[in-house]
């Protein structure tokens, strides 16, 4: 019997609306047909678990021989359709239609016999142990079913049995997987409890990454003795080996030996182990989601932290490490062990300007301590020849050129010209050794600190230390008040009288908090004038590149202040901390208002400007969080006016954007109004002749603000 299809092509040329029915509908029968006869078979096999194999493949030809027909005959009546648009539309529309939600159905069956055949296919190489491409055919079935579940006619029991029978295949998968590393994995640990030697047999499949952490790499960071080794065996895979170089006798291993080491293992792994997709992912990028967090925080606390410098002058070479971490890191990405940018790892390297300076101040305090609380009577001579002893230093950086007549390396703290043979000289006396030790170390430790980079001791450029810093000179000098009363009276009479107070002391310790906040809120406030700078002063933004750089700075504006706002929540004093966002936020609206000083704003202009400055009004006030409680903060977001001293002046300002001049009249109220609060009588008649035509409804509403 010929096919419907070789039917239809049989024609002479033009089908019969009559024939052409009857043939769609008998395809239609035949597909609901083949569709009961798929579900059934699917359900069956994958819902009620019963062997049908040799039913199963005749129905796959089944879908796939209708499926053909289906398309010759959607061709056959698009052609057909065509020739013959202008005669009978409606009745081709009805009957394609009917075809259309065929081929739907159609579709359907296809990802049925695709999951099927993807199942099929999956067993098979489960059967052969070949579990990568047995892991593909799961994953293509995986994605047979999510194309089912994207159709709004698919029947949910029989996606149900489908996702069951992914879930159950998937876990014998992981079962088989398990089972076969245990066979070809083989981990040899020593007896003994310390980390000598260990060798690992790779054949096939990644390990727990744990297993992997704790056994070989964290002791290749740790122990310095430590090696590796690579060996193959014909017959019994690839070793790798740690070995205990008996001869080493360094502490620690420098970064540049541990990332080599490293490298190594991981990239003996990635060749013969890891260089593997499992769906969309590898197994090396499985693995260093695993293992990536511990192994680099094993670095930085048990290599990075010991490579710090403990001088100045070595700072400028720890730019090697920074580079071999970077390229450490650019192995393991392409390798596919780590996914995105920066990682805590590169970030700690970065700055090690911080933690050098954190690190020499605990030295210096140490070193200083023991000295201050060693035995006093360990005395030295000093006599009037005994001179503090001072570097050369470099010229001062600042215009002024000062001379000197410098012919020795080193200089003393002596007048050319003496008025006497002891001045600046001390009366030979003894000290303790402790004290002039004491001397020596604030000597070397500012010496160091000439000519070296402020990164690493003006910590305080940092907003959230500027915060500690202010609050801890704060806290100092408010103790520094009654300290001094409150031992008094138990001290010995010596003491008692004065020498105990520190009231003196308060002022010093309030400046220099003060100072230290606020040179911060200077570099802030330098920040945001920049990003406002690339607004090109709020001009002609009807032009889009124009509108898009202002909307642009205002965003970054508002993402600094809130950042701001994050660091210093509840660190800083509620008052101290409301003042200075204030400040901030004043900084910022005034450089807006003053891009108002315009000499036309056109209605496209005025648009963009209050859409830009509405976006302020809104979220401006968000930036008050300075307590952690959210709650707690709408009674400061509410009260913005009495920290931002332009915020009134800005409301208005985006007020008289979309008003007219009559508004604009009624806002001013003879001087008496709120807009008279904010502008003068000449600022309000600068914005009008700014907004506004030169008519005759202008000069009245002029001559109105006086």
């Amino acid at each position: 019997m010929a096919s419907f299809v070789t039917d239809v092509l049989a024609s002479s040329g033009k089908l019969e609306k009559e024939d052409l029915s009857s043939k769609i509908s008998k395809m239609s029968r035949k597909v609901e047909d083949t569709k009961e006869e798929v579900c059934d078979m699917i359900n069956k096999r994958y819902g009620d678990f019963l062997p049908s194999l040799q039913g199963s493949e005749e129905l796959m030809v089944q879908v796939d021989e209708v499926s053909k027909e289906m398309d010759a005959l959607k061709s056959c009546i698009e052609n057909e359709v065509q020739q013959n648009i202008h005669v009978a539309v409606a009745e081709y529309a009805k009957l394609k239609q009917q075809l259309e939600k065929n081929t739907i159905i159609i579709t359907m069956l296809g990802h049925l016999k695709e999951f099927h055949s993807a199942m099929e296919e999956f067993s098979k190489a489960l059967l052969e142990k070949n579990y990568v491409d047995a892991a593909n055919q799961l994953e293509k079935a995986r994605v047979s079913v999510d194309l089912l579940k994207g159709w709004k006619t698919s029947q949910l029991p029989l996606l149900s049995a489908l996702s069951s029978e992914l879930t159950v295949q998937r876990e014998n998968l992981i079962y088989h997987l398990g089972d076969e590393w245990k066979r070809l994995v083989i981990w040899r640990l020593p007896s003994s409890k310390g980390c000598v030697q260990c060798w690992f047999l790779l054949c096939c499949f990644c390990h727990s990454g744990q297993v992997l952490l704790k056994n070989m790499l964290k002791p290749l960071v740790i122990y310095a003795s430590l090696s590796v080794r690579v060996s193959e065996q014909q017959g019994e895979g690839t070793f790798l080996s740690l070995q205990c170089l008996d001869e080493s006798h360094e502490e620690r291993s420098t970064p540049s030996q541990v990332y080599t080491k490293l490298l190594l293992v991981l990239k003996t792994l990635h060749s013969h182990l890891l260089d593997v997709s499992i769906g969309d992912k590898k197994l090396s990028t499985i693995l260093g989601e695993l293992i990536w967090e511990e192994l680099s925080q094993c670095i930085i606390h048990d290599c990075l932290l010991y490579s710090i410098p403990t001088n100045s002058s070595q700072l400028e070479k720890y730019n090697t490490v920074i580079k071999e971490t970077e390229e450490f890191e650019k192995s393991l990405k392409e390798m596919q062990y780590l996914q995105g940018d920066s990682t805590d790892l590169l970030k700690y390297a970065r700055d090690v300007n911080c933690h050098f300076a954190s690190k020499k101040c605990k030295d210096v305090i140490v070193a200083a301590r023991k000295l201050m609380t060693s035995k006093m009577h360990n005395t030295v001579k000093i006599t009037a020849d005994s001179k503090l002893r001072l570097p050369k230093l470099p010229a001062p950086k600042s215009d002024v050129k000062v001379k000197q007549d410098i012919t020795k390396e080193e200089t003393t703290m002596e007048n050319t010209k003496q008025l006497s043979a002891w001045s600046l000289c001390l009366p030979a006396c003894r000290i303790s050794e402790s004290v002039q030790q004491l001397m020596e170390l604030a000597l070397n430790t500012l010496c160091e600190a000439v000519g070296s980079s402020t990164q690493w001791y003006n910590l305080l450029k940092f907003p959230h230390l500027a915060a500690i810093q202010h609050n801890n000179c704060m806290y100092l000098a408010h103790h520094l008040l009654t300290l001094g009363h409150h031992f008094r009276a138990h001290l010995p009479q010596p003491l008692s009288e004065g020498v105990a107070t520190f009231v003196d002391m308060v002022p010093g310790f309030r400046k220099l908090g003060a100072q230290c906040f606020l040179a911060q809120l200077n570099v802030q406030r330098a920040e945001l004038l920049e990003r406002l700078s690339t607004a090109h002063n709020f001009c002609n933004l009807d032009d889009e590149d124009n509108y898009i750089a202002a909307s642009k700075a205002v965003r970054q504006v508002i993402h600094q202040l809130k950042q701001l706002g994050t660091v210093w929540q509840d660190v800083l004093p509620v008052t101290i901390y409301c003042k200075a966002m204030g400040n901030l936020l004043n900084t910022a609206i005034t450089e807006i208002i003053h891009a108002f000083d315009l000499q036309d704003i056109s209605s496209e202009d005025g648009e963009h400007l209050h859409t830009l400055c509405q976006t302020i009004i809104e979220e401006g006030p968000l930036v008050f969080i300075p307590l952690a409680e959210e709650n707690k903060n709408k009674k400061y977001q509410e009260e913005v006016p009495l920290y931002v001293k332009k915020w009134g002046t800005f409301k208005e300002l985006v007020i008289v954007l979309r008003a007219n001049l009559q508004e604009i009249v009624d806002r001013w109220a003879d001087g008496k109004g709120p807009l008279a609060l904010e502008f003068s009588s000449s600022e309000v008649k600068n914005l009008i002749r700014a907004l506004f035509q030169n008519t005759e409804r202008r000069a009245v509403a002029l001559t109105k603000i006086k």
